[in-house]
């Protein structure tokens, strides 16, 4: 086994013979999912992006600490179609995310490949990967954990910058993600394009409380109406002025740490509880 093989983490980059004595040795699978939807006017629209580069920040780190580990393709077309109103957005259908999920999943245990860890960037990802992973847990006894990277985000965020900025900056089109892409993608950011925060919209003359929810007496109501009229240029109930590179590198390193972290405690107990 070549040391050169040993640096790759991308399974697309290893040839033929370096996965074969590579995938031998069991590593731990991390595969990457997103979306490509509007992301406001200021960032790119494929959150993918950031979700391939944090399983490859995963991924080294994991290999550093001493444990294998590989990333997949990914998988940049999200399910739930939140922004199909707003043109280039790229979705599937929860039918078909659900068949691609298990297709992806058969492949890599049919080669006895069952240390899998989802690293998942798009919240419409979340049903679909719970029920096709509950499925082969049920069938096969083989637990694949999801990461959820921005669900984790959010939870750091107020560590990393504070609860009153976080109240602000935390939304669709804001933080994390804005900050994730400012600091690994500051090229293909659009500053100038960075818009204020737009008055909390009202349907029914009730404030809109979450993408699909409005607010009556302290509850949620749910409501099917279109993210195009309630987030017009793709940023809902937040400020994008706050967000930044520097908020994006701890972010980053954060995330990159408890996901190598978590990486380590799987496989080192992957499997034990059979």
């Amino acid at each position: 086994m070549s040391s050169e093989s040993e640096t790759k983490v991308r399974m697309a980059e290893l040839t033929g013979t370096e996965a074969r004595e590579q995938l031998a040795l069991k590593p731990v699978i991390l595969l990457p999912m997103g979306s490509h939807e509007d992301q406001g006017p200021h960032a790119p629209m494929g959150d993918f992006l950031s979700a391939e580069r944090m399983a490859e920040i995963i991924a080294r780190r994991a290999t550093a600490q001493g444990v294998r580990c590989l990333v997949a393709p990914v998988l940049p077309f999200g399910g739930a179609d939140y922004f199909g109103t707003m043109p280039g957005g790229i979705a599937l259908s929860q039918p078909t995310l659900c068949a691609v999920i298990k297709d992806m999943l058969a492949c890599l245990l049919r080669h006895g490949l069952d240390r899998l860890v989802v690293i998942n960037g798009h919240a419409g990802n979340v049903a679909a990967i719970h029920q096709m992973t509950q499925d082969v847990y049920r069938e096969r006894g083989v637990l694949i954990p999801s990461f959820y990277l921005w669900q984790v985000a959010y939870r750091v965020l107020p560590s990393l910058i504070g609860e009153d900025k976080a109240k602000c900056v935390a939304g669709h089109g804001a933080d994390p993600l804005t900050s994730v892409a400012w600091h690994l993608f500051p090229d293909l950011m659009r500053p100038d394009l960075v818009p204020p925060p737009a008055a909390v919209p009202r349907v029914l003359d009730l404030e809109i409380s979450g993408f699909g929810t409005f607010a009556f007496q302290g509850v949620d109501i749910q409501v099917p109406v279109e993210l195009n009229e309630i987030a017009p240029n793709g940023v809902f109930r937040a400020d994008p002025r706050l967000s930044s590179p520097e908020t994006g590198k701890m972010l980053v390193e954060r995330l990159g740490a408890i996901g190598a972290d978590f990486v380590a405690h799987y496989a080192a107990r992957a499997g034990a509880e059979k």
